[in-house]
């Protein structure tokens, strides 16, 4: 085990946007062995507190799966994949034909934009700032975009998945990470989280065999086959479950920890 590559929400990280003080001491206990750890998330780097803040992380973090890299000692972007805004636009009014109470938003390497009714009553403060407006009169030819979201609230994300993937695929990656709320999440083709992870991994020499990585849902699904052992959560998503051999506890039960406990143990009496 020379790199750890964790999933943040749902993984780590409860709705209450606390990291259990056992998993905390799970990373620092990695950190300290010399094991290097990379956060890999859907999460733009604007919202990352919680690692800086709970685990006090200053590595770098995969963020919006795979789409940006970003340094969180230097505080800056050290790559990005960025989309054309005719693709989101197109992607945009076909979902909109195929599911017409969806509602919009795009993550930009400078900010957030939403459409009105993207938000649900009592969202993330995270927006709270944010005006909504329709994305024609915010996005423009020069905005760094790195992904398109989508929501619904007359389906599940599976089933909203299903009904527009075949028609946007040939514009956009389709994915979602919402254990609730049916978004989803629409990035560059060809980039998510374990082509990107696998970039990095080969940057600093180290192999897939060398990484175990933790996940919950299916934007994880890559990294988890990637890794040398991909560790779906036991209250994650069936498909993320059903995409590796290994399985991590429950999220309530401190699963990472437990897994890394018995890894860093083995490395001891090694």
């Amino acid at each position: 085990m020379r790199l750890i590559a964790s999933d943040i929400d749902g993984t780590i990280l409860g709705h209450d946007g606390k990291i259990s003080p056992r998993t905390i001491r799970a990373f620092r206990a990695a950190a300290d062995a010399g094991v290097e750890i990379v956060f890999v998330t859907g999460r733009p780097p604007r919202w990352l507190d919680p690692l800086r803040e709970q685990i006090g992380h200053t590595g770098m973090v995969i963020c919006s799966n795979g789409a940006v890299v970003y340094d969180l000692v230097s505080e800056r972007v050290t790559s990005s994949h960025l989309l054309p805004l005719a693709s989101v636009l197109q992607a945009r009014e076909i979902i909109k034909e195929l599911v017409p109470d969806s509602v919009f938003a795009v993550e930009t390497l400078d900010g957030f934009h939403l459409e009105p009714g993207f938000l649900e009553p009592g969202a993330l403060d995270l927006l709270a700032h944010i005006t909504p407006a329709p994305l024609q009169e915010t996005v423009t030819a020069k905005s760094a975009v790195v992904k398109l979201l989508a929501v619904t609230r007359g389906s599940s994300a599976d089933a909203f998945l299903a009904k527009v993937r075949p028609s946007v695929d040939r514009l956009l990656a389709v994915t979602h990470s919402a254990a609730v709320t049916a978004m989803l999440e629409m990035g560059p083709h060809g980039i998510n989280k374990a082509v990107t992870l696998a970039d990095y991994a080969a940057s600093r020499g180290i192999a897939a065999r060398d990484v175990v990585a933790f996940g919950d849902m299916p934007n994880d699904i890559e990294m988890l086959r990637w890794a040398g052992a991909g560790y779906a959560m036991a209250s994650g998503h069936e498909r993320a479950r059903a995409a590796t051999a290994l399985q991590a506890p429950d999220f309530s039960d401190d699963g990472v920890a437990q897994v890394l406990e018995a890894r860093l143990a083995g490395l001891t009496k090694a």
